[in-house]
């Protein structure tokens, strides 16, 4: 029995080691014009969903298929195993190389239940959880497929179901100055007027990172904020809201763009990263943890809506 958990402490240590590299290697190949791997264009290359079961991947591995995406070029968001796509009738190519994704299960038991990276709102796996990973080949790779269109909303759409997102979230929002920030002595976010940004969906895009610092509040989800600049903390909490925000434009098909201000922010990730090889691990599911929170926050809005009605 020792053995078999030494075995699988080991496998779940390289599974952390190989995805981290991976998502590692796309920062450094993004660096130089701000480019992460969480930049998207807000198509449906933006929501990597399992074929089978239809539902979208979370937590960490959002961000692996991204980082595996940008890297090859595909262009759709659909992934599977190789049996998966075998069992739709397609055939993954001679040749191609899948990409690596994670999930959890328990030892010991006799029905093992797969559970991703942000699942029951933890940022690690529960005790005796090990890691396990499956190749997924995108629909790209495959003969025998073809991926259903994903009509786009007009922008006005967006952007309006972006404005009713956010208000929902019921966090005092100021506008004035020429930087965007959180204030946690006094639990308001600070914007620029909203005609200095470049255009709505940009306004927006920096609206829900700093709403995604205002989440950590003591009466929200109370998250340490005290980090300082230039530390591991400060690093770590900024990773997980710029996750948070592309993981929230995805939901709302709102592009992400790269921004020169990332560069101050490139290296303390990459320190953060190469220093600890669940960190990554940690801030994809601190990230999932806020998105759940603030879609929870619209649903419970569209009751109330519905029962003063």
């Amino acid at each position: 029995m020792t053995t078999n958990r030494n075995h699988q402490a080991q496998a779940s240590k390289d599974i952390y080691e190989r995805v981290t590299n991976q998502i590692i290697a796309a920062i450094e190949a993004g660096a130089g014009e701000y480019r992460m791997p969480w930049h998207h264009d807000g198509s449906s290359i933006a929501r990597p969903i399992n074929v089978a079961s239809r539902k979208a991947y979370r937590g960490v591995n959002i961000v692996a298929l991204w980082a595996a995406a940008r890297a090859i070029g595909y262009r759709s968001g659909i992934w599977g195993t190789y049996r998966q796509w075998h069992e739709l009738g397609a055939q993954v190519r001679t040749g191609e190389r899948g990409h690596l994704v994670v999930f959890w299960k328990q030892s010991g038991r006799d029905h093992e239940v797969d559970r991703q990276n942000g699942d029951d709102d933890r940022d690690e796996p529960a005790k005796r959880m090990f890691a396990r990973g499956y190749v997924v080949f995108n629909c790209a790779q495959v003969d025998g497929y073809t991926p259903p269109e994903m009509p786009a909303l007009p922008e006005t759409e967006r952007v309006a179901h972006a404005e009713r997102f956010c208000a929902a979230l019921s966090i005092d929002i100021r506008h004035g100055g020429s930087e965007a920030y959180y204030v946690p002595s006094r639990d308001y976010v600070q914007m620029p007027a909203f005609a200095s940004f470049r255009d709505a969906i940009a306004y927006y895009a920096v609206l829900l990172h700093e709403c995604g610092h205002a989440s950590g509040a003591k009466h929200r989800l109370d998250r340490d904020l005290s980090g300082r600049f230039g530390s591991a903390a400060y690093a770590m909490e900024e990773c997980i809201v710029e996750l948070l925000s592309a993981m929230i434009c995805t939901d709302l098909n709102l592009s992400v763009e790269p921004r020169p201000d990332h560069a101050r922010y490139i290296a303390s990730w990459l320190k953060v990263l190469r220093s600890d090889k669940r960190a990554i691990f940690t801030a994809a599911s601190k990230a999932q943890e806020i998105a759940d929170w603030m879609h929870a926050l619209q649903a419970n809005t569209h009751q109330h809506s519905r029962g003063a009605a």
